[in-house]
């Protein structure tokens, strides 16, 4: 009998000591990765973020956007071409350019209804052949125009919303099309990097319209059905305190949002 129990003991403890590795590696697997520090940081990014050419007002945006860590998630490289979709006044058409380098391009798309609001800041930004490696394209979002497979990459920041959008300057968005737009411009394995503010989960896309937020498991399914894979999403723009019930322009919460981070693949 008690060569019995010690035999059981002994397997008991193995057993507790095997589960306990077990689940430290998982920590620390999980751990690496949710981690996006600074050393996770390539230095052609870095260098990017950091350069002193860029406007003061960008610079000033860096706290709460994260840039560095958004472009390294991205993985985005010099030498690539990435398309801007929705780029407004042009703040990561401008990072993205630094980014890629003089043997990389970008195209900063912008529609005729962004260019209505951000018309004299994007004639600062390009003045002087700044950013010569970027060109501009203007076109609505049921006709990008894109091209075919010339792609690395394609963000589309704070804009995924909008295409549920409905007002009187800003024309209805067929979906399907402007995704497959989307889908068509990446090469084949391309990236496709979302972030946008957190909405109530569950929400219809009237969220939108209403307070210009998105239900991130909408945009995983719908993105599914247009042909992407989602590959990976990070947390380091969450914020647990924001009210994902009210507009994103109130005051309380403007510049102050959760944001969701999200990398799919164009299968």
């Amino acid at each position: 009998m008690t060569d019995m129990a010690t035999w059981r003991s002994t397997i008991m403890t193995n057993m507790i000591q095997k589960t306990l590795v077990s689940l430290s590696a998982c920590a620390l697997m999980l751990a690496g990765a949710g981690s996006w520090a600074s050393e996770n940081i390539p230095s052609h990014i870095q260098a990017a973020v950091d350069s002193v050419d860029r406007p003061q007002t960008d610079r000033e945006r860096d706290a709460t956007r994260k840039p560095a860590k958004v472009l390294a998630f991205a993985g985005i490289k010099p030498g690539q071409t990435v398309i801007d979709v929705f780029s407004g006044d042009g703040y990561y058409t401008e990072l993205l350019s630094r980014t890629v380098g003089a043997q990389g391009k970008v195209l900063a798309h912008n529609n005729q209804a962004y260019l209505g609001f951000v018309g004299d800041e994007l004639k600062t930004r390009f003045a002087d052949h700044r950013l010569s490696n970027v060109e501009q394209i203007l076109s609505e979002a049921n006709n990008l125009n894109l091209g075919n497979e010339v792609a690395d990459a394609v963000v589309l920041v704070l804009g995924f919303h909008d295409i549920y959008y409905v007002a009187d300057y800003w024309p209805a968005v067929d979906e399907e099309r402007f995704l497959a737009d989307i889908h068509r411009a990446l090469k084949p394995g391309g990236a496709l990097l979302v972030v946008d503010h957190h909405a109530t989960p569950g929400s219809s896309t009237a969220s939108g319209n209403s307070v210009h937020r998105i239900d991130p498991a909408h945009v995983t399914a719908t993105l599914n059905k247009a042909g992407f894979k989602l590959e990976r999403k990070a947390e380091f723009l969450e914020n647990p305190d924001d009210d994902l019930s009210i507009s994103v322009f109130e005051p309380a919460v403007k510049g102050k949002t959760s944001r969701f981070v999200h990398l799919y693949r164009r299968r």
